[in-house]
């Protein structure tokens, strides 16, 4: 793919977009080796986003709701990189201007209806074109897809083959919440109150995967509180465990199932032990059905985004971004009965600190590590492990603050 640009950040001046501005410039800089631009739909806030960075980033013009001038933003980059969001209401001509014109494509979306949506409609386009459209480029899902994928290939190292199951643990997070993120939560869920199809997508464990790849032994989404043996704690549910394991599944099956065909992925919150943890656990748990109960009604919805939730393109400051950060545990099994434990960790703040870097990152790796690469996927809708592979691990680890470490095998 020849064209004048690397990647573009779409989206640039929005809170998100900034930071992700910022990333780049600070590891590549600009008229260096990565040849980049910021997009957005206002030259004054572009141009003052330039004079916070103290730079001069190339500045292009269009807008989500004119598909011309899409359009003609996409066809000059290899990557459109995007941060706008709730993407079900901003995102869906970009994809299409991007599956038209053969550029690939990355995003932030948890958006499990809307994605849902954009492959079943621009897979087949996708396929034609070359554009390889890849989801999910944040702490949803990076963390548990690329956390998978490398405990995978240690599994296959050690033991000569996949584990066929695989739990996520959230031991510690830390940092502010996404006024982007709850924004597409809320949309979600008033979306599967007013339409029925949207909330049996939501109960289907599977259904991001292919339509002819929608059975497994994983169950609907965990609701309550539990005791976990292997870990020897109480769990609740992980509000972004219902994104990041379908994506994981769907990594599987459209990777032609390394995993195997019955492998099984979950994800929960470690609460402790004993009847502290017990507690921890079924608060936690109760606290999360409240809010899907009171974003559910209008009248609840309403009072929770005015005096309880943070608005789109808030977020936290700098020192709460930079002060962040979480620690995953994966515990695989064989079929064999072998088990081994990885431990995923991010340096900053997961909503926006770290978030940025792994966006940045992967429409890098988009843009410079597969055209070289024989074994890169071929266009189509893929996810973060499929799409990027090892190629994103190094980077992570090298640039984005992320680290991958086995902690324990037997």
């Amino acid at each position: 793919m020849s064209r004048s640009l690397d990647v573009i950040v779409w989206g640039a001046t929005g809170f998100t977009g900034q930071l992700v501005s910022e990333y780049l410039l600070r590891t590549y800089g600009v008229g260096k080796d990565l040849n980049w631009a910021i997009a957005g739909r206002n030259q004054e806030k572009l141009d003052q986003l330039n004079r916070v960075l103290g730079a001069q980033i190339p500045t292009l013009i269009a807008d989500s709701k004119d598909r011309p001038s899409l359009d003609a933003l996409v066809e000059q980059t290899a990557v459109v990189c995007t941060t706008v969001g709730p993407y079900a209401k901003y995102g869906s001509e970009l994809v299409a201007a991007c599956v038209n014109a053969g550029t690939h494509y990355c995003d932030l979306s948890g958006e499990v209806p809307w994605m849902h949506d954009m492959i079943g409609k621009h897979s087949d386009q996708a396929q034609s074109s070359g554009a390889r459209i890849v989801h999910c480029c944040g702490f949803d899902s990076i963390p548990s897809d690329m956390g998978v994928h490398f405990l995978q290939k240690e599994c296959e190292k050690r033991f000569g083959q996949p584990a066929a199951k695989v739990r996520m643990r959230v031991r510690v997070i830390k940092g502010g919440a996404s006024g982007g993120t709850i924004a597409s939560m809320l949309n979600i869920v008033q979306s599967a109150r007013e339409d029925r199809s949207i909330a049996k997508l939501l109960y289907n464990p599977y259904s991001l995967n292919p339509a002819d790849a929608q059975d497994g032994p994983d169950k609907p989404d965990m609701r309550g509180s539990q005791f976990d043996k292997d870990f020897n704690a109480w769990i609740a549910p992980f509000v972004m465990g219902s994104i990041n394991c379908r994506v994981v599944r769907r990594s599987n099956a459209v990777g032609d199932w390394p995993y195997g065909k019955n492998f099984s992925y979950n994800e929960a919150m470690l609460m402790g032990k004993g009847l502290k943890g017990r507690m921890r656990a079924m608060t936690t748990a109760a606290g999360l059905s409240a809010f899907v109960v009171g974003a559910a009604m209008a009248p609840t919805r309403a009072l929770m985004q005015k005096f309880m939730l943070p608005e789109p393109g808030e977020g936290p400051n700098a020192h709460r971004r930079e002060n962040g950060y979480y620690d995953l545990r994966f515990h695989g099994e064989t079929e064999n009965g072998n088990t081994i434990r990885v431990k995923v960790t991010g340096d900053r703040d997961p909503g926006y600190g770290s978030t940025s870097k792994m966006l940045g990152e992967s429409a890098v790796c988009l843009a410079r590590d597969l055209p070289d690469n024989p074994k890169a996927v071929d266009g189509g809708f893929w996810t973060p492990a499929t799409a990027l592979g090892d190629p994103l691990l190094e980077r992570l680890t090298s640039n984005a603050g992320l680290t991958f470490t086995v902690v324990d095998e037997r």
